[in-house]
């Protein structure tokens, strides 16, 4: 197991954290509560301390789901807990960003009352809203974090400019950013900007929503509102490329590692300098093998090959931007 200390937690934590926007059931395909406690529940048990929610996955269920999983586990203070504000939903189910004062102030007291608990060991905006002033929403983080209703405060899709504004007003302890083989738009300017300033980087997507999992396959179908519906990764024109590229990568993790190329993605993100990398579970079974992600580190040499095969493989690359959402009018 490796760790890692967070700003202003005493408690260090695992460097591979539970993802929970799947459990939420929306934009998932639904889910249901009593295998999402249980799988959450096997991950408290192997260790991963570290749980990561939004008041929006779901329209809150992902947080009533994770709340009551903590509550069986029986020792709040065991685990590190990052929930998300900055979204709002309606009875429709529309969506849109709000990061105003007014609303965080609001929605923190919900979010406090379907986790069950004081405070939140992160407290994270979920996008910037360009209808709102960077220092109205720093203001309104910095009033929680002084109240003790958080203990450190987090963005999520925020640029390096977009984070100097905000830290003229508030800290960022940590930025929760996109990151894994196949979206690697950080690289570029918020890995370096977080690296140099000091700020944990929690990164979300290791496995690209299942496309590094080993178990995708051609004629996986995808129901309801599941995401992957309208993922350009995931349309014909791209959907072969990546699978291919997944196929050729567990062949080098195999070759070189006797690895997975679940186990790969994962231990790239880390070794690429994220500071915990998010693994996204629905089920107890999804939770076996995280092990296997320590104890081994990618080499230069092995990085430059990882690339060549993502260029060889990958004709049309496309990042994660179709999952924005949209802005006030």
């Amino acid at each position: 197991m490796e760790t890692i200390k967070l700003h202003n937690l005493q408690q260090p934590v695992n460097r591979i954290g539970i993802g929970t926007w799947a459990i939420g059931g929306w934009m998932w395909g639904g889910t249901d509560e009593e295998t999402s406690v249980k799988t959450l529940r096997t991950a408290f048990d192997q260790g991963l301390n570290l749980v990561d929610t939004a008041d929006i996955y779901g329209f809150g269920t992902s947080e009533k789901i994770v709340g009551r999983a903590i509550r069986e586990h029986k020792n709040r203070d065991d685990i590190v807990l990052v929930t998300k504000v900055g979204v709002r939903w309606d009875e429709q189910g529309n969506v849109k960003r709000d990061a105003s004062k007014e609303y965080i102030l609001q929605e923190v007291e919900e979010s406090r009352k379907r986790l069950d608990t004081d405070y939140f060991d992160v407290y994270m905006v979920h996008w910037p809203d360009p209808m709102v002033a960077s220092e109205e929403t720093a203001e309104a983080m910095q009033q929680l974090l002084d109240e003790g209703k958080i203990r450190s405060i987090a963005v999520s899709n925020h640029s390096p400019h977009q984070m100097d504004r905000f830290r003229q007003t508030a800290p960022i302890h940590m930025n929760e950013p996109p990151y894994n083989l196949f979206e690697r738009e950080i690289e570029e300017d918020v890995l370096p900007y977080c690296q140099n300033n000091d700020i944990k980087t929690l990164t979300y997507g290791a496995l690209c929503r299942g496309l590094l999992s080993g178990k995708m396959t051609k004629d996986r179908e995808f129901k309801g509102d599941d995401l992957r519906k309208m993922d350009p990764k995931f349309q014909p024109d791209r959907f072969d490329q990546y699978l291919e590229a997944a196929y050729k990568l567990d062949e080098f993790a195999q070759k070189n590692y006797n690895k997975t190329v679940r186990d790969l993605a994962v231990r790239w993100v880390l070794d690429k300098g994220a500071s915990v990398a998010l693994w996204g579970l629905r089920r107890p079974d999804q939770v076996q093998g995280i092990e296997d992600v320590y104890g081994w580190k990618i080499e230069e040499d092995a990085m430059k090959q990882i690339d060549r095969i993502l260029e060889e493989s990958v004709k049309k690359p496309v990042g994660p931007e179709f999952m924005a959402p949209p802005s006030r009018k």
